[in-house]
Order: structure tokens, then C-alpha cells, then sequence
């Protein structure tokens, strides 16, 4: 993956020099952000979507339908979609459901919705779909409104077990798949929600650094992910698994999905750690192809390209996508395996 700008110290006595100067910036970054305090999305009408999370093709019928009633909020709504497509309006599951919302036809056939108002209900449609979706969650929502708790995971419980159980059991029901639902859907949704104030800082920031750090040097390999039989060679998102998955955090394989695998601070509110991504679609998450390890100071260890190998960039680049606040909850959240075409 092609990366603009130019080594800095890679090798020699400059690498001593090199480490040193991040150690100074993860101390000196931590140090400023002591006593920030985490923020998230306000409620439904002012939650906003992160930058780029929901293809900008589908951002504003998200946005839109996404404040259809109090349960829901784009963020929620996006989070949804996420999890049964991500975002293929072609996708197919073994159980049949189609879509990008995923309705098996039977649903469709008693709550899709002519959402764009064309006269025809089509469940291969994200113009009809999203808001279908968002209608149907409502109509849950409707159902259980008058059990004890929160309303959006009460929603969320009766979309996954059934309205009757949420009544019965008076909220979540102690169902284990259906409890991972909500836990997993309400995850996600910080990740889609533009944040309101600071995002907390990463508690596992400071050691995925650190392994990073040790790889620098080590050459480049397209698809590597540091085995031995790759001579621990790592491209750009196999490193940043690497360096996650030694402090307990497993992040998917490829980088636009390990965008979701947290909050977004803003790159004034950058911290080490946090995940660095570049795009050549700057409003479109799934279009991602870099990903790096913010150290502070406007740089990154990364992976850049075949022929080059692991170190030190800086991120301040026309294709600056955004960036993620890894959390063990949201990598946890993600989904392993998506519907296909």
C-alpha cells in the first residue's frame, strides 16, 4: 500500500535517538490528556455520525430515519446495519435475508416500507430498506415502551427474541444470544456516533506501542501478519492487529474494518495508540486501505508499502481518513463474518 512521505529514523544509532523521542511524546501526549473525561453522542435528535463511518451514499437516509422515533438514534440505526450487511445492499445469509437491513421476505412482506415513495417496496433498495429498518425498530419499540429500562436495548431485545419475552421477563431476557445482541449493537454505536467532547484515553495504548516499536525495521510483506513462516514480516493492518493483539485486543484482519473498533477523537485530540487511517474516499470507511499506530507529534509507526519497511510516517497527508480510540469492547463487537453478494 503506497504511503506518502518519507522514512525517519529507521536504523543505527538514529533508532536509539528515534525511541527515545517517542517515549517523550507518549509520556508528554498522556501527561496533557490526564483528567480528560469520555464523551459520547447526546440525545437521539443530536446524535451525529462519525466522519466517513456510514458510506456517504447511505449517510443521510441513516441520518434521516435514524431519529424516526425516541429508541433509536442514527448511530444505533447505522451500528444495525453494519452488523447484518456491512453496508452490501446485495447481501444474502444463509437464512435468506436480504439486503442491506437484511429482512428475511416474510418480514419484508409484513413491514417493509415504500421509503422513497416510488410506489414499490423493494427489499434489494437502501432508499426502501433503511427506512424500513428504522420503521421497524420503531414498531418494537412500540411494543415494549412500557418496560422497565433502557428503551433502546429493550428495543433491540425484542428485534433479536421476540416483544413477548422483553414483556415477560420485564427488559433484556436472560437469553445469551440475545444479551450479546444488545451488548454488541450498543458497542458499535459508539463507534458510528460523532463524539460529544473528548474521547476517554486507551488503557492498552501504551503497550500496543510498544510492540510496534519493536518491529521497526522489519520489512514489508503484502498480507503478512508476522508468523514465522512469514519471517515476521506484517503490512499495514497485519502490524496493528499484532501490536492489539499482545495486549488482549483482537481487532479484525483488514484496516477499514478495524475502524470500527472504537470511538473517533478528532485529530486535535490524538493520543498514542490511537489507530491512523487513510483513504482516497475521504467519506467512506469502507474505502480505507492504510492503517498506522499514532505515537504523538504528528507521526505514526506503520507498515508502508512493499520495498519499504516498518517506521516512523507522519499522518498529515491529503489522505488523512480519520482515526479510532481502540476498545477491547468495540473490536470485541465487530462482526467475524458478513453476508455475501
Amino acid at each position: 500500500m503506497r504511503r506518502a512521505g518519507k522514512a525517519w529514523l529507521v536504523a543505527g544509532g538514529g533508532l536509539g535517538v528515534c525511541l527515545a523521542f517517542v517515549a517523550m511524546l507518549v509520556v508528554g501526549t498522556y501527561s496533557a490528556a490526564a483528567g480528560i473525561a469520555g464523551g459520547t453522542a447526546g440525545k437521539n435528535g443530536s446524535v451525529g455520525l462519525a466522519k466517513g463511518a456510514v458510506p456517504a451514499l447511505y449517510q443521510g437516509l441513516v441520518q434521516q430515519w435514524g431519529n424516526l422515533c425516541p429508541a433509536i438514534n442514527p448511530a444505533l440505526l447505522a451500528a444495525q446495519l453494519y452488523q447484518e450487511s456491512g453496508w452490501n445492499p446485495q447481501a444474502v445469509s444463509s437464512a435468506d435475508a436480504r439486503g442491506i437491513a437484511q429482512f428475511i421476505p416474510g418480514t419484508w412482506a409484513g413491514h417493509g416500507i415504500d421509503g422513497d415513495g416510488d410506489g414499490d417496496r423493494d427489499i434489494w433498495d437502501p432508499k426502501d430498506a433503511i427506512p424500513s429498518a428504522a420503521s421497524y425498530d420503531c414498531e418494537l419499540a412500540r411494543y415494549v415502551k412500557d418496560v422497565p429500562g433502557d428503551p433502546a436495548s429493550n428495543m433491540l431485545a425484542a428485534y433479536n427474541a421476540g416483544a413477548y419475552r422483553v414483556i415477560k421477563h420485564g427488559g433484556v431476557p436472560p437469553i445469551s444470544e440475545t444479551q450479546n445482541y444488545v451488548r454488541i449493537i450498543r458497542s458499535l454505536e459508539k463507534s458510528f456516533a460523532r463524539p460529544v467532547g473528548r474521547v476517554a484515553p486507551s488503557q492498552q495504548a501504551a503497550a500496543a506501542i510498544t510492540y510496534a516499536q519493536e518491529k521497526l525495521g522489519t520489512p514489508y510483506l503484502w498480507g503478512g501478519t508476522g508468523t514465522a513462516a512469514e519471517g515476521g514480516r506484517f503490512d499495514c493492518s497485519g502490524l496493528t492487529q499484532a501490536a492489539y493483539d499482545s495486549v488482549g485486543v483482537t481487532l479484525p484482519r483488514v484496516a477499514n474494518d478495524q475502524y470500527n473498533a472504537g470511538p473517533h477523537p478528532s485529530r486535535n485530540e490524538l493520543l498514542p495508540g490511537d489507530l491512523v487511517f487513510f483513504s482516497d474516499d475521504l467519506t467512506n470507511s469502507r474505502a480505507i486501505r492504510h492503517v498506522g499506530i499514532y505515537v504523538g507529534g504528528g507521526y505514526m509507526i506503520d507498515a508502508p508499502r512493499t520495498g519499504a519497511v516498518i517506521r516512523f510516517d507522519r499522518i498529515d497527508t491529503p489522505d488523512y481518513f480519520g482515526a479510532t480510540r481502540v476498545t477491547k469492547e468495540g473490536a470485541a463487537a465487530l462482526p467475524t463474518r458478513l453476508p455475501q453478494a
